[in-house]
This record gives structure tokens, sequence and C-alpha cells, in this order.
């Protein structure tokens, strides 16, 4: 895996848990990179090398530097895999991880959402949300960096607005909220969360609960931690790296064994 912080991921833990479950003699290493040192990081692996996990600041750049892309990488124009093969082909797992997610949660169909962030985790969740919320807000700390989003929403043909974020107090009464930005960065709406709120997803695990989650669920919300998102997309990943399917359990059981739930 590769990305800059990356010391805190518990992507190893996944990954590793999986080729143990498998029975492939594999391993899985957290590498930190910076966007200026990947293109040099990835022309110098060795054959030995099946695939990369990306996470920030890497998840556009890795596009650009694919020879291949595969859906819906071209729709939302971030990846967060690369497959070492004859061709360098980028994947996206985000967008069927947050799916699947939302599977999970019973959410099929809603009439609105709100997404908090602009980043590239904000393109995968509004591909996510295109055959499941009839309107999106996306609420970005800076629009202006996220307008390509309302690329992203035309050429999924779903209905997006995008908002600055001194709009999102007024947005977190949607049936579903999603949180794409670091931790803390939605501290300060916690107190703005409505009286019977719905559905928090956040892409963040550590800390959680998030002080916003917590607000969601003191008013009887409920709130989905980033550990749902990190399982789901992990087993996408494994499948494009070796093949094989694995169990979403496995990797929870993983996750449960190291104190995280």
């Amino acid at each position: 895996m590769l990305g800059s912080p990356i010391a805190h991921s518990l992507s190893p833990t996944l990954h590793r848990a999986a080729y143990a479950f498998l029975g492939l003699p594999w391993s899985y290493e957290a590498i930190e990179v910076t966007e200026p040192e990947l293109a040099a990081v990835v022309s110098g692996l060795g054959p030995q090398w099946r695939g990369l996990s990306l996470t920030m600041p890497l998840k556009r750049a890795a596009v650009v530097l694919a020879d291949l892309a595969m859906p819906p990488v071209p729709t939302v124009g971030v990846a967060n895999t690369l497959l070492l093969e004859e061709r360098l082909v980028a994947h996206n797992t985000d967008v069927s991880g947050m799916r699947a997610v939302m599977a999970d949660a019973g959410v099929h169909h809603i009439a609105r959402a709100t997404i908090l962030g602009g980043g590239s985790t904000a393109a995968a969740a509004v591909a996510a949300l295109a055959d499941v919320a009839d309107e999106t807000v996306v609420c970005a700390r800076d629009p202006l960096r996220a307008a390509g989003l309302l690329d992203v929403a035309e050429r999924l043909g779903s209905a997006v607005t995008l908002v600055d974020w001194s709009q999102a107090a007024g947005l977190l009464a949607a049936p579903l909220v999603v949180a794409t930005t670091p931790a803390g960065a939605t501290d300060a709406l916690a107190a703005d969360v409505p009286a019977a709120p719905g559905l928090f997803m956040d892409v963040v695990y550590d800390p959680w609960p998030s002080v916003l989650a917590r607000a969601f669920q003191a008013r009887g919300g409920r709130a989905i931690g980033g550990l749902a998102l990190l399982v789901h997309q992990a087993v996408d990943q494994v499948r494009l790296m070796t093949g094989s399917e694995v169990p979403v359990e496995v990797l929870r059981r993983a996750v449960a064994q190291q104190g995280r739930t």
C-alpha cells in the first residue's frame, strides 16, 4: 500500500488475513510515498509485485500513470488500485465498497443525500450514490477545486449540486450524510445535527466514533464508520489481485482481533 501518511493504515492487516485464508505466501506492506515520488516508485517495482493499493494523496496521480483504466475509473477520475500486469491497470474499489456498505445498511433508494468534502473520495461517493439518491448535494471547503465532481455527475447522469462548506450545517437533515473528509474536519458540525437524523457514513475509522458520528447517534440516528468501507473495498482489491474471493467476515474478524470495531 502506498500513500502519505500511511502508518495508521489497517490495510496490511486486512490483506494479510486474506492471503492467509487463501493459503498464499504473499506479503503486503505499507510504504510511505508522496505524489511526486509515485512514478519513480512504480517504475522501479520488480516482477514479484502483483498490485498496489493507493490512498491519499495518490488516487488521481495513479490514473495518469496507468496504461489502462477500468470502469469506473474513467468516470470518477480516481483510482485506489493498480495491477502490475503486462500493462499498468487502474481500478477503483471505493465505489463498489461504498455501494456494499449502503446495501448492508438497507439503503437502496433515497430522495436526498449530502456529501461532506470535495476530494477524490467524494468523487467515489458521487458515483456510488448515482443510482441510489434522486438528488445529491456536495459541500466542499473549496468549491472551485471540487468543480470536477460536477463533471463526474454529468458523466453519470446524476443530479448533483456543489455548495460551499458554509452551507453544510443546513444539509445534515438529509436521509443519508456521507463524510469524505479527514479526521476532525466535521467536528464543528456536531451541534447542527437535527432532531431525528438519518444515516451518517464516515470514511474515517480512527478515531471512531467521530465527534459528528456521536452527535448523530445521540439524536437517534445511525452512524457507520470507515472500517466498513475499508473492509468491503479490500475484498474487491483481493479479488482483483489474486483472482479469488475472500468472505467479508474473514476481514471483519481480522479487524476485530486488533480491537477495532
